[in-house]
């Protein structure tokens, strides 16, 4: 995979160099599957596994980026998006001449299915709040961060992928966590992480939060308003993208000042945060 700087206003594009470079946006319109990854597809071609990413992408202020593949899944690398934060802030990320659009939320859209919920509502910032409720050993964790605090890159990036050790001959049976491994997921056992220590004592739902970030990416735009899910996943997390973009009302189109995390030195300007932004090389 490689990560290629884009002109402004270009968007997220995956592109498929085994396919002759065929191009698919990263947009709510091109949501293939959801299980336990999120895919997409156009005309025929998938990407499989984006979340994470797209998640990195959102949450570090890359606003335009070509990523290229030549294979249909993106790589799991550790099992979060710190991998990639890393790589950004490596190459540095670079202001670009053209305002960033964010989707301010002006009325409250929800997705119900049973028990399981998500809901986004007015307010400043990117505010997320996460329920999630397992079976144990990690039964009910709760979370509230806002990612308009520039704490993407410590508190939520670093968080992995998780599964239960006794789910594993099932899901692979299905074709599914075929790459899965203790380098790359945390491993549950009846008593607890097979393969840990956690690198935080609520890992599961920031990992949740990680995601949620990369699924609502397909939007176009970084949300501002108060996402709130409970017992969510990627089917929800993209119902929600899609209900959106059907109701124009919910939303309308701003300029805020979002000051990516990696670029503090790079933009001494004052109102930096209101560019758009793209990785510097790859």
């Amino acid at each position: 995979m490689r990560l290629l700087p884009a002109a402004a206003g270009s968007g997220i594009v995956f592109r498929r160099t085994d396919l002759d470079n065929f191009e698919i946006p990263a947009t709510g319109r091109n949501v293939a599957k959801v299980s336990y990854a999120t895919s997409l597809m156009r005309q025929g071609v998938l990407i499989s596994t984006t979340e994470h990413l797209l998640s990195a992408f959102i949450g570090m202020g890359v606003d335009n980026v070509i990523v290229e593949l030549d294979n249909l899944e993106l790589p799991i690398l550790d099992g979060s998006a710190l991998p990639y934060v890393q790589a950004f802030l490596r190459v540095g990320i670079r202001e670009q001449r053209r305002r960033r659009e964010t989707m301010r939320i002006v009325q409250p859209v929800e997705v119900r299915e049973g028990d399981k919920f998500i809901g986004v509502y007015p307010g400043s910032g990117y505010r997320i709040s996460y329920t999630i409720d397992f079976p144990a050993p990690i039964g009910q964790q709760k979370t509230c961060v806002d990612l308009a605090a520039e704490m993407y890159g410590t508190e939520i990036a670093p968080a992995r992928t998780f599964g239960y050790k006794a789910d594993e001959r099932k899901l692979r049976d299905m074709g599914l966590i075929r790459g899965a491994s203790p380098e790359n997921a945390i491993v549950l056992g009846k008593d607890g992480p097979e393969n840990g220590p956690l690198r935080f004592s609520d890992e599961y739902v920031r990992h949740k939060v990680l995601d949620l970030v990369g699924d609502l990416a397909l939007a176009g735009r970084r949300l501002e308003g108060h996402v709130v899910a409970m017992r969510a996943g990627h089917a929800m997390h993209t119902a929600l993208v899609a209900r959106l973009l059907k109701d124009r009302s919910a939303w309308e189109l701003a300029h805020v000042p979002v000051m990516p995390e990696a670029a503090s030195e790079s933009r001494p300007e004052a109102d930096s945060g209101m560019a758009q932004a793209a990785l510097v090389g790859a």
